[in-house]
C-alpha cells in the first residue's frame, strides 16, 4: 500500500484506498460473471471532494481495471486527472446524475446481466416468489426503456422515478444500484441478481407460488438478524476480495 501511494504524488490516502476498494469490486464483479464486454459500470464518489467521482476506463474489461487506471471526473463529465483513457458517455450522464442529486448514493452500479435484462423485461418485473425477492418488495423502482442513455433530458423521469428508493430495474434495459458504500452496493446487485436467476429458473418449472404481503413484512422486519456486524454486505465483500486475490492481486496496483 504505503509503495502505491508513493507511485502516486499529490494523491491523498483517502483516494487511493477508494481507488482500490473500487477495483476490487470491478473484479469481484467480472469474478462473478456480471462483466459486459468493455461496457457498464461501477462508480463511486471521491472522498473530500464535490462533485468527483471514479468511473472505469472505456475500453478496459472489469478484469483489466486497477486503482491506478480508474478515470477521475466531475459531475458533467470532465476528466480531472491525465488518463490516457477515454470516458463512456453513457456510464456518466446517468451516473451523474445520481451522484448530483442523492447525497448517500456513493456508489453506484449498473449492469447487464442475463438475468436482470430477462427480469426488466417482463411484465411485472421482479415478483415476490422467493426469499431473495421478498426482500426487495415495495423497495424497486422501475423506469421505462428511453434508449441508450446519454441524454440529459432523461434525468428528470430518472430521478421522478426511483424517488426515495435506491435501487431500479431499468426496463428491458438492466439493473441499477446504489450504495453508501462499496460493499452495500455490492450486496445490493448480488441479491437482485439472485433473485432474478431464481425466478427465471422458476419460470421455466410452472406457475410460481407468491408469498403473501403478511410473510414479506416479516421477512423484511427480521431480515437484520441473519446479518454480520459490520454494515451491509461489508463482510460480503471482503470475503468475495479474498477469493479474487488468490487469483490475481493486479487489481491493486
Amino acid at each position: 500500500m504505503a509503495t502505491a501511494l508513493q507511485q502516486k504524488p499529490g494523491m491523498i490516502e483517502a483516494e487511493w484506498e477508494a481507488r482500490q476498494q473500487l477495483a476490487a469490486c470491478y473484479r469481484v464483479f467480472d469474478h462473478l460473471g456480471w462483466s459486459e464486454m468493455i461496457y457498464n459500470h461501477i462508480t463511486l464518489k471521491v472522498p473530500g471532494e464535490e462533485g468527483a467521482f471514479l468511473i472505469n476506463p472505456f475500453g478496459l474489461h472489469f478484469s483489466e481495471v486497477k486503482a491506478s487506471n480508474l478515470v477521475k471526473i466531475d459531475i458533467d463529465g470532465n476528466k480531472l486527472d491525465d488518463s490516457p483513457y477515454p470516458v463512456n458517455r453513457a456510464g456518466f450522464v446517468q451516473h451523474a446524475l445520481f451522484h448530483r442529486h442523492l447525497p448517500d448514493a456513493h456508489c453506484i452500479a449498473h449492469t447487464h446481466t442475463t438475468a436482470g435484462m430477462a427480469v426488466s423485461s417482463v411484465e411485472g418485473g421482479l415478483r415476490p416468489i422467493n426469499f431473495y425477492a421478498c426482500a426487495f418488495a415495495g423497495q424497486i423502482a422501475y423506469h421505462d426503456f428511453e434508449g441508450v442513455t446519454v441524454r440529459d433530458e432523461e434525468g428528470e423521469r430518472l430521478l421522478g422515478n426511483l424517488g426515495d428508493r435506491r435501487v431500479m430495474l431499468l426496463r428491458n434495459h438492466g439493473i441499477l444500484v446504489m450504495g453508501r458504500t462499496v460493499a452495500e452496493a455490492f450486496i445490493k446487485h448480488w441479491s437482485l441478481q439472485r433473485a432474478c436467476e431464481i425466478q427465471l429458473a422458476t419460470a421455466s418449472m410452472g406457475e410460481p407460488l407468491l408469498v403473501s404481503d403478511e410473510v414479506i413484512a416479516v421477512h423484511q422486519r427480521d431480515l437484520h438478524m441473519a446479518q454480520v456486524p459490520g454494515g451491509p454486505g461489508a463482510a460480503d465483500f471482503a470475503a468475495m476480495v479474498r477469493l479474487v486475490d488468490r487469483v490475481d492481486r493486479s487489481w491493486r496496483d
